[in-house]
């Protein structure tokens, strides 16, 4: 018989050198990326506006936590910079600073202080954010500055529509998916998957969210469940539709490059606090999220739903939780 002895201990048994504020940082590495495309085609506003968002989400953190809840300070954290770098990334490049100042604070002291801080939010702050302000100010929300490269700097700014906004009202108002997408504010796929075309500045390159994403998964930041699980459903569901109607409906490569949808599978769906635990029910969200995208997209009135999609499968996480949670160690 063997004199080593079996300890119980405790939960958990493994540990790992991972940590909140690593994890934090990934994230804010893999969004850069995107930030510098956007800096490239929209400027100097994207560098204020995510400087604003930024500072603005740490200091009504810091704000609540000291004068408030009096509790820890917890800003070193780097959730506060992630939560005002996505606020900053799904707004349009030319929102005025005060609405970006009141997106923050709502993200902060509402969507998130107001349950108690980093892992007791239901709902992902910038999105809650990114809602209360289109709900809020629909027009400011809705001003599209078209992309213009770093050597056109100089022009005048011209604002346009986006290629959901594009097929949006064209077929509302009589016209066919093959005429739309020949039309001149139309970019072409290649423009698309770069970033020059107009909408929020975050979302808007389809490569550099893609290097970003593939940066957490090697990092083991995030799963392949819920972003593959998200896109796979937008896209065979646009697909089902656009081989029934061509002309009605955009092909479901178009509806994965544009809008939020890549930003919103690969970093706002994943958000740890707001998504489920287990890998069947990351699926599930998944699924559900890529459902509500496409209906809304397709039958809803705004030409975007990532966000609503997102916040509404948010608040079922809890009884996806419930209904796969794993098996107790040695229960049947």
């Amino acid at each position: 018989m063997s004199d080593r002895l079996l300890h119980v201990a405790g939960s958990p048994h493994v540990h790992g050198d991972e940590s909140v504020k690593k994890i934090m940082w990934s994230v804010v590495i893999a969004l850069m990326p995107a930030f510098f495309v956007a800096v490239f085609y929209f400027g100097l506003p994207v560098i204020i506006l995510t400087a604003v968002s930024v500072l603005s989400c740490v200091l009504f953190e810091w704000l609540i936590q000291r004068f408030l809840l009096k509790g820890k300070c917890s800003i070193g954290d780097g959730s506060a910079v992630i939560t005002g770098l996505l606020l900053a990334f799904c707004v349009p490049p030319d929102l005025p600073i005060p609405l970006i100042i009141l997106g923050a604070l709502v993200a902060i002291g509402i969507a998130k202080m107001a349950f108690g801080g980093l892992g007791k939010n239901l709902f992902n702050p910038a999105l809650t954010a990114r809602v209360f302000l289109l709900i809020s100010f629909p027009v400011q929300m809705t001003s599209w500055p078209k992309a213009t490269p770093l050597w056109s700097f100089g022009a005048d700014v011209v604002t346009g529509p986006t290629p959901l906004g594009i097929i949006k009202e064209g077929v509302k108002n009589g016209g066919t998916v093959e005429s739309l997408m020949g039309s001149p504010d139309m970019p072409n796929n290649i423009q698309m998957l770069l970033g020059q075309m107009g909408g929020s500045f975050g979302e808007v390159s389809a490569i550099a969210i893609l290097i970003g994403a593939i940066f957490l998964l090697i990092r083991r930041v995030i799963s392949w469940h819920i972003p593959v699980s998200f896109l796979l459903t937008a896209f065979v569901f646009a697909g089902i539709f656009w081989l029934v109607d061509p002309t009605q409906y955009a092909n479901p490569f178009f509806h994965i490059i544009t809008g939020g949808m890549l930003l919103g599978a690969c970093f706002m769906a994943t958000d740890m606090v707001t998504s489920p635990t287990s890998p069947w029910g990351m699926i599930v969200f998944g699924v559900g999220c890529g459902l509500l995208t496409m209906i809304i997209r397709m039958f809803g009135a705004y030409p975007e739903g990532v966000s609503f999609a997102i916040l509404i499968m948010n608040s079922v996480v809890p009884l996806i939780d419930k209904a796969f949670k794993p098996k107790t160690f040695a229960g049947k």
